[in-house]
């Protein structure tokens, strides 16, 4: 039996809502992509962690029906629960590059690029009442990151992800991949609502990087 992690990942404050995330801290016991992808098509999370070597950090995540070299809430979630596991990673390693990690007070943040979040489409609209009056999905295709300013002057962002897959995830709960593209374009630190009461925390970086953060709450373990 492999012990599953289910952790909510950027929790807003009073550990309200958060992206649903599973995390399996002994990955070897599946070893191969296709009992990855297999195991989190199964699980139906919008993603799923398999921690490869905890000690240097190698991670490797899943959507229900992709791979992925960076994805901001399972980096957030993973580090999380290392830390709590006695493992204060510095460093993450998925496919992508080398993610820094660390943690200030109760945000646990990363850092990445906005290159690394590819394909992630924004599109801003004119009212938060506009974006929270979105179907789901809306019309077209690929991903799209819908956003509007609730106060610009403080950075302050309602935003909805709609990730275009096909694969069962229509709405994604907190998106930290693409809140570093959003954070990349407008150049600023962003206090990012999403979904039904997730909180990001966004900031510009060093060397053309982003850095995003946020709560982690457990939510359950599972037996594999």
């Amino acid at each position: 039996m492999t012990d599953l992690h289910v952790l909510r990942v950027f929790s807003g404050p009073g550990g309200t809502a958060g992206n649903a995330l599973g995390v399996v801290l002994e990955g070897g016991a599946f070893p191969g992509r296709e009992e990855r992808q297999e195991l989190a098509r199964e699980l139906g999370f919008s993603e799923t962690v398999f921690v490869d070597d905890a000690g240097s950090g190698r991670v490797d995540i899943y959507t229900p029906s992709a791979r992925l070299l960076f994805a901001g809430h399972p980096l957030v979630g993973t580090s999380w629960l290392l830390r709590r596991e006695g493992l204060a990673v510095e460093l993450l390693r998925p496919e992508a590059g080398d993610v820094p990690a660390w943690q200030e007070e109760d945000i646990h943040w990363i850092r990445g690029r906005a290159e690394w979040a590819a394909g992630r489409k924004t599109r801003r609209y004119g009212s938060v009442a506009e974006v929270d009056a979105l179907d789901v999905p809306p019309p077209g295709t690929g991903w799209l990151y819908a956003w509007a300013w609730s106060d610009e002057a403080s950075g302050s962002v309602r935003t909805r992800g709609f990730p275009g897959r096909g694969d069962g995830v229509d709405e994604d709960e907190a998106t930290g991949a693409a809140a570093v593209v959003l954070t990349a374009e407008l150049g600023r630190a962003l206090d990012i609502r999403q979904g039904a009461g997730s909180q990001i925390l966004t900031r510009v970086g060093p060397a053309g990087t982003v850095e995003v953060g946020g709560r982690v709450v457990p939510q359950e373990l599972r037996k594999l």
